[in-house]
């Protein structure tokens, strides 16, 4: 259903319909269209149940018997006697007529529920929508600059909080819009992104009889047929599911359980036609604001999300391509089994990466684990057939020393990557467009940054400082400094400050404008970037920035040079051939270069950061990218 044309008695009519029986289940078109038919022989069966049950035990953790119950509540009673024969029926007949109306009453709950949450949805929109149109024309009438920004800053306060109860509400895929938007601080205000930080943590948690119920209906079995163990409370909660620890029955391994939030499919239709509505209401009455593509991507996304299957598949091909990289210390945990909404995995454990404090304890370095993490999600967006995992928060991505002695040159820790359920594939092409706008943009060549931003997003020139703002996350002044190198330069607080008065001026209009024309992907490695940066920040490292360039650059360089050599391969006549000889010799050597020069510079940076506390000198770095893009 089109959110242009859908009403909300319309989405209300369409659930009720649903809860009654009289609708069929939603499907997402793009979703079908994009991915194929299930194999069962994608991944392992669960193993037979034949096995013993264990008896070991462990706090907060349920311990199951194989011995039979001698009586239970739910046992048929023995024949009454015929003296009561009438209160028996009376009570039959009374029970049945109770069981028939929680039957009716569920699809009336059902109802009830639905209309609740579209209410509170619409409720609080209404509110909203009326709330900034009052305080916008009450700033027409305010002289004072100071003032009028904190009416408005005021109004941002009171909408935020309005939504985060709808959000904390409604819960699913409301909490999950609400993590999205609380990390979009270069596209909303302060006031909203602040306000939905507790959003993070503050997830709901299913209860464990409603996860074994689906355990039974998903599998056909209950969790004691398979488990002979399973952690009553969950060790982590997320908006879409939860992750338990379990003990396998009939092999004794530990596994992390992931299962859905058993409401979650049930209200995912719902939830979705709202969020669609709440987006094109809000396009109407604030036209310069429009959101609509980020439901859209919510929408596009979220089949893949809810489909553990799709996870599983995705773990297996990230595993399996890291594996032809041993040199990167990227544990991906293995999948025993998967269902639509259930994943059995290895369990891989962890601390988080801003738990500076172990790694300190532990001798991990933190400019490696950055260097490290900067070479992961590189390889991820260049690499030649790599996936591109879209969702790397820190909660998602965890450190651990390694229990044996690496070899030498080896990093003595290990990232560990969770959560696999949002991925995409990068064409080459625009792989290839992507790299060379970054190498532009370390060398501080506009002429060719607007070449390449032009291929990679179809961002004409009167946007361009805009989106080069957005991608790197600096003032446009630093990206357009004809110096090169100088976007490796941290942020000093007056750039802080110009971007966030920027920002206040009307620039998060044309930012939202923007955003909406750009393809879907180049949005997923915007997040990615930003997100990576953010974990960066956090390790408060002692180079800074600079070092991270250097990674790119030189995947960035490695991108160009395969490039190179396809263009010579497709060429008419052997390598062999003088002219196709001389053009491979020459593209070797100037990548041969690059490289040597790269190497030079961060063997340079390491020993700096041995004998020196100080940051290198990015003058240097400078000179030294700015030979890249010769």
């Amino acid at each position: 259903m089109s959110a242009s044309t859908s009403t909300l008695p319309a989405l209300v009519a369409r659930r009720l319909n649903s809860a009654l029986g009289l609708g069929s289940g939603w499907t997402c078109a793009s979703c079908r269209y994009r991915l194929p038919p299930r194999r069962p022989t994608t991944l392992p069966r669960p193993p037979s149940s034949s096995s013993p049950y264990s008896s070991s035990s462990r706090p907060h953790s349920r311990q199951y018997s194989s011995a039979k119950p001698k009586s239970s509540p739910f046992a048929l009673p023995k024949p009454p006697r015929p003296r009561r024969r009438r209160a028996v029926l009376l009570a039959a007949t009374g029970g049945a007529a109770t069981v028939g109306l929680l039957a009716v009453g569920d699809d009336v709950r059902s109802a009830y529920e639905a209309l609740e949450r579209s209410g509170r949805v619409a409720g609080a929109l209404i509110v909203c929508i009326n709330d900034y149109r009052t305080t916008l024309n009450q700033r027409e009438k305010l002289d004072d600059r100071d003032e009028s920004d904190l009416v408005l800053k005021t109004c941002h306060k009171r909408c935020a909080v309005r939504t985060l109860r709808v959000l904390e509400k409604n819960g699913g895929i409301f909490i999950k819009l609400g993590q999205h938007l609380s990390a979009m601080n270069y596209l909303l205000p302060t006031e909203w992104t602040t306000t939905f930080i507790p959003l993070q943590d503050r997830c709901p948690v299913s209860s464990l009889e409603s996860i074994e119920n689906m355990f039974k209906a998903d599998t056909g079995e209950d969790l004691t047929d398979y488990f002979s163990e399973f952690s009553s409370e969950p060790i982590g909660a997320a908006s879409l599911a939860q992750v338990h620890l379990a003990t396998i029955k009939e092999t004794g391994q530990k596994v992390a359980v992931k299962v859905q939030h058993p409401n979650l499919q049930k209200w995912a239709p719902l939830d979705m036609a709202l969020t669609k509505f709440t987006f094109s209401t809000l396009k109407r009455f604030f036209p310069e604001y429009d959101l609509e593509w980020l439901s859209s991507e919510i929408e596009s996304s979220l089949p893949q999300e809810l489909d553990f299957q799709c996870e599983a598949e995705n773990a297996l091909r990230t595993k399996a391509h890291f594996a032809r990289i041993p040199e990167l210390p990227l544990v991906v945990p293995d999948v025993i089994w998967a269902k639509k909404r259930l994943l059995v995995m290895a369990c891989e454990t962890g601390h988080r990466l801003d738990d500076l404090a172990y790694m300190d304890a532990a001798g991990i370095d933190r400019d490696e684990v950055s260097a490290t993490l900067a070479r992961i999600f590189n390889e991820m967006i260049f690499g030649e057939g790599a996936p591109l995992h879209c969702d790397p928060h820190g909660g998602n991505i965890a450190i651990r020393k390694k229990t044996t002695a690496p070899s030498r040159g080896a990093a003595n820790f290990d990232i560990v990557l969770y959560d696999h359920g949002l991925y995409r594939d990068i064409p080459e092409d625009l792989r290839r467009s992507y790299a060379k706008m970054w190498l532009a943009i370390i060398d501080g060549d506009v002429p060719r940054m607007k070449k390449y931003v032009h291929e990679v997003a179809g961002i004409d020139d009167d946007k361009f400082p805009l989106f080069a703002s957005a991608i790197t996350g600096r003032d446009f002044s630093v990206v357009s400094s004809p110096t090169a190198g100088s976007i490796t330069r941290p942020r000093d607080a007056d750039e802080q400050k110009t971007m966030s008065a920027a920002l206040q001026d009307g620039l998060i209009a044309d930012l939202v404008q923007m955003l909406g024309q750009v393809p879907r992907i180049i949005l997923l490695i915007l997040k990615t970037n930003d997100l990576t940066r953010s974990l960066d920040e956090n390790l408060h490292t002692r180079q800074g920035p600079v070092r991270q360039f250097l990674i790119l650059a030189r995947y960035c360089s490695r991108t160009v040079f395969r490039e190179q050599l396809d263009a010579i391969r497709r060429r008419a006549g052997s390598l062999c051939w003088p002219p196709n000889a001389l053009r491979l010799l020459a593209a070797w050597l100037g990548f041969v270069r690059v490289e040597l020069k790269l190497e030079a510079f961060e063997t340079w940076l390491a020993v700096k950061r041995v004998f020196g506390p100080r940051k290198p000198s990015l003058e240097f770095g400078g000179s030294e990218k700015h030979a890249i893009a010769s």
